[in-house]
């Protein structure tokens, strides 16, 4: 009867070791890059599953054809605050698939800031109006090796332009976009 009352309570205390919850990082620090652009970010962890992601870089944009002499290609600063759901880390764990540097499926409500404080172009007096933008995204992380990382996502929502500022009659709203496919490296 010992050795059956032992057995239990070893496997019973095997159970409950092994039962853990996954956790984003504690903070995470990194730069990516992607088709148009290049940013640095910080991920700081809320609560298990939560973090919010702040990042600093610069968005690209090419233009052409008919209408235009040549091709042109501007970078503008963008600010972003981006709270991030990660919501299958304990899947991922169970599995024994990485989840070290916040790798895993997350859905995010993405807010980017464009100001109007300087331009890199390959043309003269271009001008970009500032404008704020709010994207629901669904999106995955992963990582290659301990620190390069790729991160994909997509989404729709809002998008607000500061059009007065320019010298129009109103400012404007309008649906926006987010597809991203970045590769990075993590510190």
């Amino acid at each position: 009867m010992k050795r059956v009352l032992l057995t239990l309570t070893f496997c019973g205390l095997t159970l409950i070791v092994k039962s853990q919850n996954a956790s984003v990082e504690q903070s995470t620090y990194g730069i990516q890059t992607g088709f148009l652009g290049i940013w640095v970010h910080n991920e700081t962890k809320l609560s298990n599953s939560i973090a919010l992601r702040s990042e600093i870089g610069l968005d690209s944009g090419i233009w052409g054809g008919d209408f235009y002499k040549g091709t042109g290609f501007l970078m503008t600063p963008v600010i972003t605050l981006e709270p991030k759901l990660y919501y299958n880390l304990n899947k991922r764990l169970s599995k024994s698939r990485r989840i070290d540097g916040n790798s895993g499926n997350f859905i995010s409500l993405k807010t980017s800031y464009h100001p109007d404080w300087f331009i890199i172009s390959n043309k003269d007096n271009v001008r970009v109006i500032s404008d704020i933008s709010i994207i629901p995204t669904w999106g995955i992380r992963r990582n290659i090796g301990k620190h390069l990382t790729y991160e994909t996502g997509i989404g729709i929502g809002y998008k607000y332009v500061f059009a007065k500022q320019a010298g129009f009659f109103e400012n404007e709203s309008e649906a926006a976009l987010n597809l991203h496919l970045r590769i990075g490296y993590r510190f």
